[in-house]
């Protein structure tokens, strides 16, 4: 049987966020509500390894004093 595609950033976090909002609706029944939060820590956790396979991905490519490539993370400052 074939594998089932892993969705993508976009599709995870798309459906995270209707799973959130259809929760705090409040109107959904206690084991669809149990379903629905196992899904969202699947999805969430999904979302952060992609996030940090993009991180590793942007890590920038240097070269040092003796010219051999080395990597340097990539620094984000971020805005006060």
């Amino acid at each position: 049987m074939p594998r089932k595609k892993e969705p993508t950033f976009e599709e995870a976090l798309a459906r995270l966020q209707d799973i959130v909002t259809k929760m705090e609706q409040g109107d959904l029944p206690l084991q669809e509500l149990i379903t629905r939060y196992s899904e969202g820590m699947k999805l969430a956790a999904a979302c952060s390894q992609s996030l940090g396979r993009a991180e590793q991905a942007m890590d920038l490519l240097v070269q040092n004093q003796d010219g051999e490539a080395v990597t340097s993370p990539l620094v984000i400052e971020e805005e006060h």
